[in-house]
């Protein structure tokens, strides 16, 4: 009995210990539901709940004619949430009476599966309640918009599931045009353009809660005040011209292919501004084809005999020598200059003696070391001065990061320094890019006035002009007028009796510039290997300068044409050419046309918002009258007497308007704000509706837009 006894007392004592702990848990299970419950679910929320960044829609880069040169193209990713609650009602019955239909629009669109695929595809994911199902990668805006007309996806996204993830892609429409001036915007790679101006092209990034499901997917969720759109980035409005561009690349091209060249590079300037209307940077590849690689224009290299015009300026600013002063070059081709330095000719000198003209003309590297060491063995480092004056030992300054500083020796009183100053004053010893060339010629051109070379007009956010770019002189004189006339009559002298004469003989407008051959030692070759830099500098028409350009080639080793007359002058003179004749020639010959002007009776109708339209008249400097506008929304625009007319276009919910004149995107914005169902075709503006003007209207009727 007592044995019997002592067994239930264990037993009921077990029972009761395991009662006691399963009202503790269940007790513990309470408390942490009902009193922390909100504190875990908080935590849950903030390991699978994040604030991600949106990006911006970026800025374009534009031509000065109007063309993109670089632009952001949206890319969609679709995915689908068989979760959502307009697919589930009703047991599915509007995911099943769409079923076949959206496969077979699905199957025709992407072209990638067939019909019952796509259905096996949609029925599978139906079935696993996939939240976030991927249904295509990186589809375009067309396929995008097509996509959103198919059926059930039309319905919108909580009866669909249907949900776009947009993202942008950077393209180049013009492809290798301008491409290194232009640049990359590929993530944290960029140069160019885009990189100098990547704080005004990016914008600002926006924000969005999302979840994080399984696979670490992420899915948005619509929570408003953790949600902030983000600020499309403003467009660069460039000096570049698309046809001079092209103009100036091919030519080089041609150049540089016929002769297999390692790269070279080509400019153009506007004399009077700076503006670079065009730069071409062409490097060979492996394959023997040339792209733009890196932008030859900023670097710095020895430039050979265009740095001559330094010399001639130099001396003649100094007063030391006059263009006809006699210089002995001797008929060996060889001489010591100063007895400080062995001088030779590239090419023999048609004479024995010449004056300072024809030793610039001919590119005499013995005439300008005699030149500079008559002016300057006193005092070497004077030419640095004048130099600095020609701000040869500065960067221009160009809106384009990159550019390279000039390299000049220092200038000792003795020999070393002496040595140093012969050798600058053809060309050596000194380095610099052939942008600091162009802009040094384009003073010349611009009779002394040094403009700063630019690349950017201005700033635009959606077409208002936020940011304007003037021209900037950075030195009104480089040199007296009488010593910038001296060097424009050498120069001109280089065409008409110098190492371009045979080039331009039959030019039907005069040419100034100059030849330029250079040894090239960079350190993967040196002077002894064959290695040359051909150029040519100068500008057109040389009475009435408009262009300033400067074509740099290097050759490959042991190349048959090497000299700059051989290679870069006739690259100068096609640019120089067709530019004459689509732009210099059209232009000198309107400006002989009287032209006589008379009010525009031409019609127009345009349609939009009235605030939008103000602001547009606005910004042209258009004057306008308003007949009682001030209590609609919605303006018509019109010419009544050579002069816009507003007039209020009422607008209700329940009343179709008149869309003819109307853009896109207000033609869309207000039917469907009307609860209308757009469809569109063409582009342009509204030229015709499916549902007339004054018509009564209810949410969900679709309307077809037809645009011309």
């Amino acid at each position: 009995m007592e044995v019997k006894r002592d067994i239930l007392w264990r037993v009921y004592l077990g029972f009761i210990a395991v009662a006691i702990v399963c009202v503790l848990i269940l007790g513990k299970a309470f408390y942490i539901q009902q009193v922390e419950g909100a504190h875990w679910r908080s935590m849950s929320d903030s390991l699978h709940q994040r604030i991600e960044e949106t990006e911006a829609e970026r800025g374009t880069i534009y031509s000065e004619d109007g063309q993109m040169l670089s632009t952001s193209m949206p890319q969609f990713d679709i995915y689908i949430d068989f979760a959502a609650d307009g697919l589930r009602e009703k047991s599915g019955v509007r995911f099943r009476n769409n079923l076949d239909s959206l496969s077979y629009c699905l199957s025709k669109l992407f072209k990638d599966k067939t019909q019952d695929e796509y259905k096996k595809l949609l029925d599978n994911g139906y079935k696993k309640k996939d939240r976030y199902f991927l249904l295509k990668r990186k589809i375009g805006f067309r396929e995008y918009q097509q996509l959103r007309s198919f059926p059930l996806v039309r319905l919108g996204k909580n009866k669909s599931g249907f949900i776009a993830e947009t993202r942008s892609i950077r393209l180049n429409p013009y492809q290798m045009l301008a491409f290194r001036t232009i640049g990359l915007a590929r993530d944290s790679f960029k140069v160019g353009l885009e990189m100098t101006y990547d704080s005004v092209l990016k914008g600002v990034t926006g924000k969005r809660l999302v979840r994080y499901i399984g696979g670490g997917v992420s899915v948005p969720v619509d929570e408003d005040e953790y949600q902030m759109e983000a600020e499309n980035g403003k467009d660069v409005v460039t000096t570049l011209d698309i046809h001079i561009q092209d103009i100036v690349e091919s030519s080089l091209m041609k150049m540089m292919s016929a002769n297999e060249a390692q790269h070279g590079c080509a400019m153009v300037m506007e004399v009077s501004t700076g503006k670079i209307k065009a730069i071409a940077n062409l490097g060979r590849r492996s394959d023997g084809t040339y792209w733009e690689d890196l932008n030859y224009a900023l670097r710095t290299t020895e430039p050979g005999s265009t740095i001559k015009l330094a010399t001639l300026l130099s001396a003649l600013s100094e007063g030391g020598v006059k263009l006809s002063d006699q210089v002995e070059i001797g008929t060996t081709g060889s001489a010591s200059v100063g007895g400080v330095r062995e001088v030779t000719d590239a090419e023999r000198a048609p004479k024995p003696v010449m004056t300072v003209k024809e030793c610039f003309a001919h590119s005499s590297n013995i005439g300008m070391g005699k030149i500079a060491y008559k002016t300057f063995a006193a005092n070497p480092a004077k030419f640095l001065r004048y130099l600095h004056q020609l701000r040869l030992d500065t960067v221009t300054g160009i809106d384009l990061l990159g550019e390279e500083r000039p390299r000049l020796p220092r200038m000792k009183r003795n020999n070393e320094g002496l040595h140093a100053m012969i050798t600058m004053s053809f060309g050596y010893a000194i380095q610099v890019s052939p942008l600091q060339t162009l802009t040094l010629y384009n003073a010349i051109a611009n009779n002394g006035r040094m403009m700063k070379p630019y690349l950017v007009n201005s700033i635009q956010n959606n077409g208002v002009v936020e940011k304007e770019y003037n021209p900037v002189t950075l030195v009104e004189n480089i040199c007296t007028p009488q010593v910038v006339k001296a060097a424009q009559e050498c120069m001109r002298a280089v065409t008409t009796e110098g190492t371009a004469k045979t080039l331009f003989l039959n030019s039907p407008y005069p040419v100034a510039g100059k030849t330029g051959t250079a040894h090239v030692a960079d350190g993967r070759y040196g002077y002894n290997d064959g290695v040359y830099q051909a150029s040519f500098a100068g500008y057109f028409p040389a009475d009435k300068p408009q262009y300033t350009c400067i074509v740099v080639i290097k050759t490959k080793p042991n190349a048959v044409a090497h000299f700059g007359g051989q290679l870069a002058a006739p690259v100068f003179k096609e640019i120089s050419d067709r530019l004459y004749t689509l732009y210099v020639k059209k232009s000198s010959d309107n400006l002989k046309v009287a032209v006589n002007t008379k009010p525009d009776s031409s019609g127009f109708r345009y349609t939009g918002m009235k605030e939008e339209m103000k602001q547009l008249l606005g910004s042209l400097g258009v004057r306008y009258a308003d007949t009682g506008t001030d209590n609609s929304d919605w303006v018509n625009v019109s010419g009544v007497n050579d002069r816009p007319m507003l007039a209020a276009l009422q607008v209700n919910n329940k009343q179709m308007p008149a869309l003819n004149g109307m853009g896109l995107k207000d033609a869309v914005y207000l039917c469907e704000n009307m609860g209308l169902k757009v469809n569109i075709r063409g582009k342009g503006r509204v030229a015709s509706q499916s549902l007339t003007a004054g018509q009564p209207v209810a949410k969900g009727q679709t309307i077809s837009i037809e645009l011309k």
